[in-house]
This record gives C-alpha cells, sequence and structure tokens, in this order.
C-alpha cells in the first residue's frame, strides 16, 4: 500500500466546480479561462512553426529568440535589461515555474511564508520538499499585505516568501509602497523570494503594474514568475517563463530539466514572432477593464455587493445580503438551481474557517453575451 505524501490534498476546487457546473449545464464563472478565441495572428504562426519542421525538443532553457524577445518585452516595459541566455527559462506553465522554484531553494524545515488567501499549488509544492507553510492573512474587503505580520513570521529558519500580484483570487494588487516595504523588511537577509505575476498585464484603473524586476534588491533575490497563456488567452498551451539571476536560474534548471526538460516547441517558435509587436500585449489592461467594468455594471441589479477588482479578470461578489451559507455551500447552492457555476475563496486558505467572509469569484474573461446571461440569472435571486 502506497502511503500519501499530500494527505491534505484532494481535487481542486476549480475541478469540483466545472465539473459540476457540466453536470447542470450552468454557465461557468468558476474556472479561469477565456471563452473567447486567440489571436488568429498568433494561431497562424504556430502552424507555420509546425509546417517549417519546429516539431522537435526545443532546447531546455527555452527557445533562443523567445528568449531574446522576453528580455526585450521586459527592457520595454519596465526599462530593465535582463539576459536571455541566463537569467531567462521557458516552462511548461507558470505552475511548472513556481514548482521548480520552490524545489530548488526549499529544504528539509525551511520555512515558507505565503499571503492567504493563496493559490492552491503554493503549499503542496512545499510540503512535497519537506517545508514548513507560515501565512499572512489579507483580510477582506481590501485584503491588503500586512507587513507587521510579515515582520513577526520571519525567523532564521525562513528560506523563502512567495507572494502574488495581482492577486488571485481577490483582484488586489500590490502597490510601489508595499514592494518597498518588502525590499526593506529583507534587507540583510538569506531569504528567497517568488514572484507570482502571470497577471502583469491585467491591471486597471491606470495602474502599473509594480514588479519584483523594477527593484534593485528584490530582482537579485527572486524568481519572477510569468505566464503566456494568461496573456494570450490559451491558458491550455502550458507555456510559462521564469526571470532570475544567474546563480538562481542555474539552480531552477536543475529541476525543470528532469520535470519536463523542454516546452512545446512550435508554440514557443510562434511567441517568439508575435512578442515582436508589443501591440499584441500592450492593450490587454483596458481589453480585460472593459470586460470587468461591464461585468460590474450588470451585478449592480443583483442583491451582489462587490469592490472592482484591481487586477487579473476575476471580480469577487460578496453575497452576505442573500445567505448565511459557507461559500461552498452557497457556490454549489448556485450552480445547481440558478445555474451559474463560480468559485468560494475558502479552499484558498488552510483552513476554510480562518475565512469568514461570504464571498465568491467570478470570471470575466468571457464573452459579453456570457456574462450578461450569467447575471441574469443571478439577478433572479
Amino acid at each position: 500500500m502506497i502511503t500519501t505524501k499530500l494527505p491534505k490534498v484532494g481535487t481542486t476546487i476549480f475541478t469540483v466546480m466545472s465539473a459540476l457546473a457540466q453536470k447542470h449545464n450552468a454557465i461557468n464563472l468558476s474556472q479561469g479561462f477565456p471563452d473567447f478565441k486567440v489571436d488568429n495572428t498568433l494561431l497562424q504562426e504556430v502552424t507555420r512553426a509546425m509546417q517549417n519542421n519546429f516539431n522537435q525538443y526545443a532546447p531546455m532553457a527555452g527557445f533562443m529568440p523567445l528568449r531574446e524577445q522576453i528580455a526585450q518585452k521586459i527592457e520595454n516595459i519596465y526599462n530593465i535589461n535582463i539576459c536571455p541566455d541566463t537569467e531567462t527559462t521557458v516552462l511548461s506553465g507558470a505552475s511548472e515555474g513556481i514548482f521548480a522554484a520552490i524545489a530548488a531553494t526549499v529544504r528539509e524545515n525551511d520555512e515558507v511564508i505565503i499571503f492567504e488567501p493563496a493559490y492552491d499549488l503554493y503549499v503542496p509544492a512545499i510540503e512535497l520538499q519537506g517545508g514548513i507553510v507560515r501565512r499572512v492573512s489579507l483580510s477582506a474587503p481590501s485584503f491588503r499585505p500586512d507587513f507587521e505580520q510579515l515582520k513577526r513570521l520571519i525567523s532564521p529558519k525562513t528560506r523563502l516568501i512567495i507572494f502574488n500580484t495581482p492577486h488571485n483570487p481577490t483582484g488586489s494588487a500590490w502597490t510601489s509602497e508595499d514592494l518597498k516595504a518588502l525590499d526593506s523588511l529583507l534587507e540583510g537577509t538569506q531569504i528567497l523570494v517568488v514572484s507570482d505575476e502571470v497577471y502583469e498585464h491585467l491591471i486597471f484603473d491606470n495602474k502599473k503594474h509594480e514588479s519584483v524586476l523594477a527593484y534593485s534588491n528584490l530582482k537579485e533575490r527572486s524568481f519572477a514568475v510569468f505566464s503566456f497563456g494568461k496573456t494570450f488567452h490559451a491558458t491550455g498551451w502550458k507555456v510559462g517563463y521564469v526571470v532570475a539571476p544567474k546563480k538562481l536560474t542555474k539552480e531552477l534548471r536543475k529541476i525543470h530539466q528532469y520535470i519536463t526538460f523542454s516546452t512545446v516547441t512550435p508554440i514557443q517558435v510562434a511567441l517568439s514572432e508575435f512578442l515582436k509587436n508589443e501591440e499584441n500585449y500592450i492593450h490587454l489592461a483596458s481589453f480585460y477593464q472593459e470586460k470587468r467594468d461591464y461585468l460590474c455594471k450588470l451585478l449592480e441589479e443583483t442583491k451582489f455587493r462587490f469592490t472592482p477588482s484591481e487586477g487579473t479578470y476575476f471580480q469577487l461578489v460578496d453575497y452576505s445580503a442573500i445567505s448565511e451559507e459557507k461559500d461552498t455551500d452557497f457556490a454549489i447552492w448556485l450552480t445547481e438551481n440558478i445555474g451559474v457555476a463560480s468559485i468560494p475563496i475558502s479552499p484558498f486558505y488552510q483552513n476554510e474557517n480562518d475565512n469568514s467572509a461570504k464571498m465568491l469569484r467570478l470570471c470575466f474573461a468571457k464573452n459579453n453575451e456570457t456574462l450578461e446571461k450569467a447575471v441574469e440569472k443571478l439577478s433572479k435571486i
């Protein structure tokens, strides 16, 4: 008999709610994937790459022209120079990047600090390495990072801090002051950082995405993780990349080469061409802000309460004026009886009882018609 290495882990809430949506033919605003098409130019580039026989293994660290375009993109956005050869690695999704960064750095009994609610990959990846998870709570409704709490958790055993901005599931975003506060706290320590920045282009209201790459001291201790799937509406392609200093990149690649070794070649080739035109990504904030604003306008006709998200393609809604049920129970009821699937946020906490907020996460990376049909159903409650 096998003894499980992850006794607390079951099927993810994303899989559960999407399966429930399918079973009840509900509109699926739960799992975070768009229901609109990938840019046709990018699809043509993938086809061209396949036809030109880019169908064998890519280099382990990634197709070099793509890494060069990533470096150019970072220079364009953040005015930072990075080395495509020694500081950039293309992996099979941001999830692999996060896992590889954790596996490369965390040893038995090392402490890792995360901010909850947290994406559900972090804790299992830490525990598989024998690490000990410490948690900073992000409290509703603002979900701002509490640096006093973070300071109290830092100890000689702290190996790594993981944070996510813009933040899934809350839609909040770290500010320049937040990054400066983190930088100050870590000064003089050997603590490393994993900065999950997969929604870097999805930030609203004329705000600027604050990346660790823009802060020289943080940059030297950080793995910054990004996602082409999120950026280009192609989550099923599972292509992401990690930017880190040479010494950290070297350790990351030691893990990456024994997980997937390399990432799907024709898509890397296509992305290297598509990134040459910055118009293919620079407009994404305004595109998704229109989606957010449209959903929020529709929700004004319901009993749900909300504060417009600062980033991502998720919107939290407060259902406390509708029901006193636990969020997981209410999400199931909503799917089965109203026909709209959402994600409860309590599964993003270690102890679901730590979350008393009556909130659900809705994905607005959908066609307007999908959003209209969903809110029409929600308005009947």
